[in-house]
C-alpha cells in the first residue's frame, strides 16, 4: 500500500510554530539558534551540529531531499525566529511508514509548547496526508529529556536497541525506539490538541 501522498517539502502551519521546507537561506537563523547556549557542547549525545557544521549539514540534509530519503524543516516560531530543525525520514512506502526526528531546538524554545505543535504538525500530515499506518521516534537511552517529551506524545515503547553506532567520543550508543499506528491517532491528536489549548 503507497504513500496517499508522495511525501514532499511542504510548509505545515501552527498557532505557536511554522514548519518550512529546509533553505540555504536559513543556514544564518540555523547557526545563531545552535549557538544559543552552546547547543551542540551542552548535548554531547546528540547529532547538533557545531555552528561551522550548520551548513553541512543543511547539504548533507537537502541531498537527502533530492534522493527521496528525508523530508527537512527549519521550524520557525510565530514571531519569525529560527528555533531549529525537524526531519520526516525512513520513509517506506510499502507499510506505509515514517519515522520524525533529527530534531534540535534552541534552548529558549524548550518548555514553550512549540516543539509539541512540530510534533503535532508532523503526525497530522503523516496520518492525514501522506495516510501513513506506522510513525517511529528513536532517540538515545541517555537522552531522558528527549525520551519523556516522546512519552508525553502518547507514543508507546517498542524496544531498546544496544550498541547500535557510537557517539562522538565514541562510546556505545544505544537507541530507543517509539511508535504511533494509525488506530491509536485519534487519542494522540485529542490528547496533543488540549496539551496545546491549555497553553492558551
Amino acid at each position: 500500500m503507497p504513500f496517499r501522498t508522495s511525501p514532499s517539502a511542504v510548509t505545515l502551519t501552527g498557532r505557536l510554530v511554522e514548519l518550512r521546507p529546509l533553505s540555504r537561506e536559513h543556514r544564518d537563523g540555523l547557526i545563531e539558534a545552535v549557538r544559543e547556549g552552546d547547543l551542540h557542547r551542552s548535548a554531547w549525545y546528540t547529532s547538533v551540529p557545531a555552528p561551522d557544521g550548520v551548513e553541512a549539514e543543511i547539504e548533507r540534509r537537502l541531498d537527502l531531499l533530492e534522493k527521496g530519503e528525508m523530508v527537512p524543516f527549519t521550524t520557525v516560531d510565530a514571531g519569525g525566529r529560527i528555533l531549529g530543525m525537524t526531519t520526516l525520514y525512513d520513509l517506506v512506502a510499502d507499510v506505509p511508514r515514517v519515522h520524525i526526528g533529527y530534531t534540535w531546538n534552541r534552548p529558549s524554545a524548550h518548555g514553550t509548547g512549540t516543539n509539541a505543535e512540530s510534533k503535532l504538525l508532523l503526525l497530522t500530515h503523516a496520518f492525514e496526508t501522506l495516510g501513513v499506518f506506522r510513525v517511529g521516534l528513536t532517540t538515545q537511552w541517555v537522552n531522558f529529556q528527549s525520551r519523556a517529551a516522546i512519552e508525553r506524545l502518547g507514543a508507546k515503547q517498542d524496544g531498546v536497541l544496544r550498541a547500535m553506532g557510537r557517539y562522538r567520543n565514541g562510546a556505545f550508543r544505544d537507541s530507543v525506539e517509539y511508535s504511533i499506528i494509525e488506530p491509536e491517532w485519534p487519542a494522540v491528536k485529542a490528547h496533543l490538541e488540549m496539551r496545546l489549548t491549555r497553553r492558551g
